[in-house]
């Protein structure tokens, strides 16, 4: 009888205890973000010129646009490991269906983004209804997606970008800002609105947290996984039209290890896999370490091989950390 009385209850302690914990890890990226801008700035004063952060923006606007999506599945308790594979099959999609005509990038773009839409759907389908694996199924995804990308490419770089596309999207707002790097924070600003203010994104820290008060509460977890996963797949095909922008070629393995970078992002930002906790906002300030990393790197003379060892002790270092501060509580 009481059931209904406390529904509301229940739902509003979970939403609260989502969006207020952690606070003090997502405060501690930003000034891990700062420090290791000082740090850089020794080796190079470029970082402390507002036209080479952005231009860092603009470089991590791919990875950041699946990062949202993969923050927005952790908070509700998944993981996406297929958006880097979505982002090779949408540069090389939207090339192709563009053909160098600019009549066709309208009809490139929505057909991209819908084929990412799709992915996801069927990822979230797959988790909810069949109660598969979110890490297994996602991956698997990511094998078959890497498969049809080389069956539909032939193993080759394919299409031809239209004239003005890639202009447009890096061309400088008050000669400045990058208008990939401005669709990026535009994306994660509005990801935070969302989170933060919407039934669905207080939802996803519901579920996130407790599942079982969720139903509670007469949430429909099923549809929420599907509407997220859906969400994350069209977000990374953007992150891949987003780096068709900003290349200009498409390439069957152009998103390989993004999915990766992805994940380090949102960790550092402390989104954690057990759901329920961290956001955007954090997911940014992790992603802007990456990047400050990789260009350090960059700067130091070393390899792209060694930003992949870069990018792996992040996310083991952030594990690390997290597992200590939540042993302590």
């Amino acid at each position: 009888m009481s059931t209904e009385a406390e529904r509301p209850r229940v739902r509003m302690a979970a939403i609260v205890s989502g969006l207020s914990a952690g606070w003090l890890e997502r405060a501690a990226i930003w000034v891990v973000l700062l420090a290791l801008l000082g740090v850089a700035a020794l080796f190079s004063d470029a970082f402390v010129q507002p036209i080479y952060l952005f231009n860092m923006v603009r470089q991590a606007a791919p990875v950041g646009m699946a990062a949202i999506g993969v923050t927005l599945v952790m908070v509700m308790g998944g993981v996406d490991l297929s958006v880097g594979a979505v982002i090779s099959l949408a540069a090389v999609v939207a090339a192709v269906l563009m053909d160098g005509q600019a009549g066709n990038i309208g009809y490139a773009l929505a057909a991209t983004l819908t084929i990412g839409a799709a992915i996801g759907f069927a990822n979230g389908v797959l988790i909810a209804w069949n109660r598969a694996s979110p890490f297994i199924l996602t991956l698997g995804t990511a094998v078959a997606v890497y498969g049809l990308t080389q069956i539909y490419s032939g193993g080759t770089a394919r299409g031809i970008v239209a004239p003005g596309f890639r202009e447009f999207f890096n061309q400088r707002i008050g000669g400045l800002v990058p208008v990939l790097a401005l669709l990026f924070l535009a994306a994660a600003s509005l990801a935070v609105l969302v989170q933060r203010t919407t039934r669905f994104g207080r939802s996803l820290y519901l579920v996130g947290s407790n599942p079982g008060a969720a139903r509670l509460a007469g949430l429909h977890g099923a549809r929420l996984t599907v509407a997220t996963y859906t969400l994350s797949g069209l977000l990374a095909a953007l992150g891949g039209i987003t780096l068709l922008a900003r290349s200009g070629v498409s390439s069957t393995f152009a998103g390989r290890g993004f999915e990766f970078d992805a994940l380090a992002a949102v960790v550092l930002g402390g989104t954690t896999f057990e759901g329920g906790r961290g956001g955007v906002g954090g997911t940014v300030a992790g992603l802007l370490v990456l990047f400050v990393a990789f260009n350090l790197v960059n700067i130091l003379g070393l390899n792209y091989n060694t930003q992949r060892v870069v990018a792996g002790v992040i996310i083991i270092v952030a594990s690390a950390a997290y597992t200590l501060l939540t042993s302590r509580r």
